[in-house]
């Protein structure tokens, strides 16, 4: 098989290797699919100002989240059931982010428990979060987390009902059953005790609350000490009440274009998160990131760090642990050479004048002919 030379390739090679259903459960969208090209197709709209003669021989994509010291602004979204994708799944996630020198979400929907994630080693990890109508599985799920010695809450927030995925639909989507959602093993369930293995995926889905609103976001923060990131925002209005609510951060997310389908690609929406967010809290970008140009991008509109999803459970099922190491490895490289030929040498000298986009005012008007 001939090398891989980009993130993108590992999709093609996932495509093969994996069954029909597990593969478009990973790469669907919702509907039309029109935001899952859009989340793509709006990285290509924004061009580049390349400032030259600029000493670039040292390069620094070092950078702080919720004071955390990362060696690249670049992190890992929470993806479920990576075991379907390769055996070893989260395990080999968590090694590989942690190899990176950079932070991994894991999924509450994960294949690997928060404690068997931990047990791969030191590294930075979050815990996506969403919230079920039983508060004490909720706060079972957090505790457990924190116990483990996960850093801080991504809580979804986009997800009062699943989006409408028509493959999973045709293909009748269930977790394969040699797989179980691990961190719902062993809780005290309630009334959520009466599923088994393979019907735990749809199970849990259906006790996502409907009624979670702002409220729920200030009930969070007095059960656990865990700084919260807001997951879903893609609006200056919610992103002033995410602020409010006492959110530690935001990630402006349309879930991978698998919600609601037309919203705006996520590097769209992001300039108007970030100017009503005002410096108060960071803020973070996941969908459609595939290159580091992508990632110069998000941050020259004035992101602090973004989240890769797909790629890593496409590469999980090409190479494991490797696949993933090479994913990050890639999207670094290609983000230190981007700096370099744009004339960046920090995280902090990337401007929004490094980059033009659609929504611009023309710079320059030729001034009168006299």
């Amino acid at each position: 098989m001939a090398e891989v030379t980009n993130v993108t390739e590992y999709q093609a090679i996932a495509k093969e290797k994996l069954p029909k259903m597990v593969y478009d459960y990973y790469a669907s969208g919702a509907e039309d699919q029109w935001t899952l090209e859009e989340n793509r197709n709006a990285f290509s709209r924004i061009l580049f100002r390349p400032r030259i003669l600029i000493d670039v021989s040292k390069i620094d994509m070092t950078t702080t989240i919720l004071g955390f010291k990362l060696s690249m602004p670049i992190m890992i979204a929470p993806t479920a059931m990576q075991k379907m994708a390769h055996p070893e799944g989260e395990y080999a996630t968590a090694r590989a982010a942690s190899a990176a020198g950079t932070i991994m979400t894991l999924s509450s929907w994960a294949t690997s428990s928060v404690e068997e994630v931990a047990s791969t080693g030191p590294g930075i990890r979050f815990f996506q979060l969403y919230v079920y109508k039983d508060r004490n599985v909720v706060a079972q799920l957090v505790r457990r987390a924190e116990r483990a010695g996960f850093k801080a809450i991504a809580l979804t927030v986009d997800t009062p009902r699943l989006g409408r995925r028509e493959a999973d639909i045709k293909n009748r989507f269930t977790l394969p059953p040699f797989l179980t959602l691990k961190n719902f093993e062993g809780l005290d369930l309630g009334k959520m005790d009466e599923a088994n293995d393979s019907g735990l995926a749809s199970y849990v889905a259906g006790q996502i609350d409907r009624t979670l609103s702002w409220k729920d976001v200030k009930w969070l923060q007095t059960i656990t000490s865990m700084p919260i990131l807001v997951k879903g925002v893609i609006t200056a209005e919610d992103t002033r009440l995410a602020i409010q609510a006492g959110a530690a951060g935001i990630i402006v997310s349309n879930h991978g274009a698998r919600q609601l389908d037309y919203v705006p690609a996520t590097i769209s929406a992001l300039e108007e998160v970030v100017k009503a967010a005002q410096g108060r809290v960071p803020v973070f970008l996941d969908g459609g990131v595939r290159r580091g140009t992508d990632v110069f991008k998000a941050l020259a509109l004035g992101a602090s760090g973004i989240f890769i999803g797909r790629p890593v459970v496409f590469s999980l099922a090409a190479e494991g642990e490797a696949g993933v190491r090479k994913v990050l490895q890639m999207l670094r490289d290609e983000f230190e050479l981007t700096m370099a030929l744009s004339g960046c040498t920090s995280l902090r000298e990337i401007t929004r004048d490094h980059i033009v986009t659609e929504w611009d005012r023309p710079r320059a008007l030729p001034g009168p002919r006299l």
